[in-house]
């Protein structure tokens, strides 16, 4: 984006002498106030994402500026030049020690070191922060929306990681543990996930979304991915980051989402057949479970959820198949035993390398698909007492 420095009209007067004209001091595009202290270097450098991949990723953008903060704290960019109308970058600052300007410190949201912007052509910045809480303490002078739109991000996420923190500290029993922390932390992506469904502002819905899963994993909320890339399809189809988005939420790489007919796979049963799937599917409601012995929230959800729910519904249209990923056929069927799951089950005993497991596009265990009397996936991966219940209040 190339930024023109708003200059003063130069202002001729007619009057009974000669006047010299005046002109007004360029206005930088990006200035303000960082307030700093000894650990920190006295410089704040401006990143930008090439990539959709690379938005928020660290050590990832190209770095392309950077300016130096005075011992007053004010600081200025006097010769940033951009193609673009509008370019979402990142502003960052660095402890002393660290040769990467690029570094994106991200463990504690209120205490990372860097906060994206967006730059309008046209448009002045003027920010205030302090260097050690630089993303927390950031403020704009007047923002535009997308500006706006991204502080209002960074507030959203901010308290959503602090509940999360407060959460964690409950006491947990070990078997449970796992998807306590799933379950945690599915609570607070969806503060993010909730504003980028919200937002008018492209470039803060694109925060959100790596902000979601900075590592690009979305084997749990594909629903989600794919929901942003039609609707930024719709609003900017044309834009990079659009375009790279919609390549990531692409339906054939995806898992298997709510709405989509489970693949109709062979399962080989314990009792030695082989049955295609939708053969088993239950008059009303599937639950297809993925499962594994050595899975220990998977047994603990076998004996506290799935036997009560078995004995209560398996008369009134329920039926569970239970897959598991075990490569040992004795500790399989002694599992079964134990917990006294006596639904269908069925195996590969392939382990980690399930057909089943890469016809699904999944790599993670517990994991489970609620399907309709077609096949069709209506919920997944509930557990607890949200899977108990969906269950009786679908069949009841």
């Amino acid at each position: 984006m190339k930024v023109l420095y708003p200059l003063l009209s130069l202002m001729a007067f007619s009057l009974t002498m000669t006047v010299p004209s005046c002109k007004a001091q360029p206005q930088h595009p990006l200035s303000g106030h960082i307030e700093t202290d000894d650990d920190w270097k006295p410089f704040v450098y401006l990143v930008k994402p090439r990539h959709f991949n690379e938005i928020v990723a660290d050590y990832l953008c190209q770095v392309v500026d950077s300016a130096a903060i005075a011992a007053d704290g004010s600081f200025s960019f006097q010769n940033l030049s951009f193609s673009e109308e509008k370019i979402l970058l990142t502003l960052a600052v660095q402890k002393k020690g660290n040769r990467f300007a690029n570094h994106l410190a991200d463990e504690m949201p209120s205490a990372a070191n860097y906060m994206p912007i967006v730059l309008t052509k046209g448009d002045t910045l003027e920010l205030q922060a302090n260097v050690s809480n630089f993303q927390r303490t950031f403020t704009l002078e007047n923002p535009l929306e997308d500006n706006q739109a991204l502080m209002e991000l960074r507030d959203a996420r901010i308290i959503a990681h602090k509940n999360l923190l407060l959460a964690a500290d409950k006491d947990v029993d070990a078997d449970s543990l796992l998807m306590e922390k799933e379950d945690m932390y599915i609570r607070y992506t969806k503060v993010m996930r909730d504003f980028a469904d919200g937002t008018e502002s492209l470039e803060a819905a694109l925060v959100a979304i790596r902000w979601v899963s900075p590592n690009g994993d979305y084997e749990r909320m594909p629903e989600f991915l794919h929901g942003q890339c039609a609707k930024w399809h719709r609003v900017q189809p044309y834009h990079p980051f659009t375009i790279e988005l919609c390549d990531a939420a692409d339906k054939k790489i995806l898992p298997v989402m709510i709405g989509d007919v489970i693949p109709d796979f062979i399962m080989p049963l314990v009792t030695g057949d082989t049955v295609r799937l939708h053969l088993l599917l239950g008059k009303q409601l599937t639950l297809v479970d993925i499962w594994a012995s050595w899975c220990a929230p998977c047994r603990k959800e076998n004996r506290e959820i799935l036997v009560p729910l078995w004995s209560t519904f398996k008369k009134k249209g329920l039926q569970i198949v239970a897959y598991s990923i075990d490569s040992n056929d004795s500790a399989w069927k002694a599992a079964i035993t134990k917990d006294g799951a006596t639904w269908t089950h069925a195996s590969h005993l392939s382990g980690d390398a399930t057909p089943f497991m890469e016809a699904l596009r999944i790599t993670t265990i517990p994991a489970n698909y609620i399907l309709d009397g077609e096949g069709k996936i209506i919920a997944k991966n509930l557990h607890g007492v949200e899977l108990s219940d969906f269950v009786k209040q679908y069949l009841e």
